[in-house]
């Protein structure tokens, strides 16, 4: 399988290296018409090389202390909507050390799901959020919720299948802290209603030749945060919304456990501009 991992600083923000400057790709305006047909691929294309590390620091807001040699190990908030893959596999980062970090809690609006079941088996507490319109005394109010997450003391929250809009007041109280996994190259096939084999059935409809997951801060809307980190897979002609949905989802079970890796090492550095970038784990000196 083909795939090939992306960042955000390849995006929209190029930073010059010493040397050069990550410069857009330009082929042949006959190639760029004929391979790239989609408005999604042309996009594509304009942004340059797929994998590219830059070789300077960019200049790099400060936001951890950086003198300790170990950081402690982050306390991590998981929500789900479903059967909660990711959510396994970070567990399982968790558990077999490849993630400085534990899930101490998931959060759920369907309480009978996977994700929750495989929680209860290996003895994460689950909370049910929002409160339910048929069951409303089985839930947690937004302010409820938030105090829940402080009292458990959680670093960071990772929503990995989560359907539901996340409230102003927790986006509030963890800033910069609340990750979402999503099925598409964002800023293509995002927004409200796009989830799930919607998305993959939008990427084949529009002749994208490219998809994959992408890894995003959460704002107060949909898939509209900054963007951390995206990896890339090849659509291919026949490919059905579910063949495409399984090639997706491989990559997203690695993806999601490298950056959440990084962001628990506070690997995750703010450049001026409010450009989210990945430190190096072998080079402290390259960022993607």
């Amino acid at each position: 399988m083909e795939s090939r991992v992306l960042f955000s600083s390849q995006f929209k923000f190029p930073v010059k290296t010493r040397e050069t400057s990550i410069a857009p790709f330009s082929p042949p305006r006959n190639v760029l018409s004929f391979y790239f047909s989609s408005p999604a691929d042309r996009f594509a294309m304009k942004m340059g090389p797929l994998v590219k590390a830059v070789s300077c620091a960019p200049k790099i807001v400060a936001e951890v202390d950086s003198s300790r040699d170990e950081p402690r190990r982050k306390k991590l908030a998981v929500f789900v909507s479903g059967g909660g893959s990711n959510f396994r596999k970070i567990h399982e980062g968790c558990s077999d050390g490849s993630v400085n970090g534990d899930v101490v809690l998931l959060v759920t609006n369907k309480k009978d799901c996977g994700g929750a079941e495989y929680a209860r088996s290996n003895g994460i507490p689950v909370l049910v959020f929002p409160k339910a319109k048929r069951e409303p005394f089985d839930g947690l109010s937004p302010s409820e919720l938030v105090d829940v997450l402080r009292k458990y003391g959680v670093d960071f929250v990772l929503l990995a299948g989560y359907l539901k809009l996340i409230p102003v007041e927790l986006v509030q109280a963890f800033p910069k802290r609340i990750l979402n996994i999503h099925p598409a190259l964002l800023p293509a096939f995002g927004g409200k209603g796009l989830y799930g084999i919607r998305v993959h059935k939008a990427v084949l409809e529009s002749g994208a030749r490219y998809s994959g997951p992408t890894i995003h801060f959460v704002d107060e809307e949909y898939d509209t945060g900054r963007i951390l980190a995206q990896s890339a897979v090849r659509v291919i002609a026949n490919d059905t919304p579910e063949e495409l949905a399984k090639k997706v989802l491989h990559e997203e079970h690695k993806l999601y456990v490298e950056v959440v890796a990084a962001i628990c090492e506070e690997r995750i550095k703010w450049r001026e501009d409010g450009v989210p970038l990945i430190q190096s784990k072998e080079n402290p000196d390259k960022y993607y």
